[in-house]
């Protein structure tokens, strides 16, 4: 069980990091759109599409390891004050019953919806806009897939918890 826990961890953790260093890359994209938009007086579609393109990307591929990390939003009313194993049965009831289903329920809607944005060679509806946006809708599933990934890491760990 703990090497699938480390495997994904590690996974997650790669593709999380490495996601990470879009923000950098998108600084830079939104400074050369900000400079030509107010210097130039031009602001093509093919940067805006950029634009969220890459903040999609930034998105999908950390949540897992927001996640991970424990950095996603959490309402702490009552968990906060809860024991160790009360938390450990909170995050399995949640994983199993909420997260797993959702990401499941994502990843069959987003396929079929990647699968014809393939179909069709899908671009952006812009003039002058990025080609093959395709790819990224195939973003939401590997996001998602990675999510749920992550969520099965965390109902084992919670199991291993609960067992000592």
């Amino acid at each position: 069980m703990q090497s699938i826990i480390n495997t994904i961890d590690k996974t997650v953790a790669a593709v999380g990091i490495s996601a990470s260093w879009l923000s950098f890359i998108l600084i830079w994209v939104v400074c050369a759109d900000v400079f030509m938009r107010y210097i130039l007086s031009t602001s093509p579609n093919w940067l805006l599409d950029l634009e969220w393109h890459i903040f999609a990307l930034m998105f999908l591929m950390g949540s897992a390891y927001a996640y991970q990390e424990d950095k996603h939003v959490r309402v702490d009313v009552f968990y906060s004050k809860y024991s160790d194993k009360q938390k450990a049965i909170v995050d399995l009831v949640g994983c199993i019953f909420l997260l797993i289903p959702w990401c499941i329920i994502v990843i069959k809607t987003s396929t079929e919806y990647s699968l014809n944005s393939w179909y069709m060679r899908e671009g952006s509806a812009e003039p002058g806009g990025l080609p093959a946006r395709y790819i990224i809708k195939s973003a939401i599933v590997v996001g998602f897939v990675l999510l749920a990934l992550q969520a099965i890491s965390q109902v084992l760990k919670n199991i291993l918890k609960l067992i000592k």
